[in-house]
């Protein structure tokens, strides 16, 4: 039977959220990186009210080893060292869908999360969601910008309670 509206329903509205379609590939395993928390923190992410006028998202989320996580950084970037996190972003399309892929780099999660003293799972929630604002548009290039992502990241993050990240301890 279904539900009757409580007086606290009516009126109420409800936030929407953009859509997600979600692939995951895993050309390294990580047994601490399951689609399903992956797909959490994403979720978690897509919830700012910044995003609000996106209308949805179709991400690719590859983790990778150090060789493939290197030939990316240095096919597209033109350096030549694996780097943690990789985002290319595709812009919408005229649906208002944003596309972007984005590369996590295992063993550099790793290494950082210990260099770091974070728990592992913290840096990787970290460098999903800074990856997933890339895919949206969000860049670091300049010190205005930088400060308006990393704002944006510490409350997403605070938001799964997690600290924050660029807080020097």
């Amino acid at each position: 039977m279904p539900r009757r509206p409580r007086a606290a329903d009516a009126g109420a509205e409800r936030p929407v959220f953009p859509a997600l379609s979600l692939s995951v590939q895993y050309g390294k395993d990580e047994p601490r990186l399951p689609r399903w928390r992956l797909r959490r923190w994403i979720a978690q992410a897509l919830r700012a009210p910044e995003l609000a006028g996106v209308a949805g998202v179709a991400l690719t989320l590859r983790l990778v080893g150090t060789a493939e996580g290197r030939r990316l950084n240095r096919e597209f970037r033109q350096r030549d060292y694996a780097t943690n996190v990789l985002t290319f972003e595709y812009g919408a399309d005229p649906d208002g869908v944003v596309a972007g892929d984005i590369v996590v780099c295992v063993p550099v999660l790793v290494a950082e999360a210990k260099a770091q003293k974070k728990p592992f799972l913290h840096h990787a929630a970290h460098l999903v969601v800074h990856g997933v604002l890339h895919a949206l548009g969000y860049d670091h290039l300049n010190e205005r910008d930088a400060k308006r992502m990393e704002a944006l990241e510490t409350r997403i993050l605070a938001e799964m309670a997690i600290p924050d990240p660029y807080r020097v301890s």
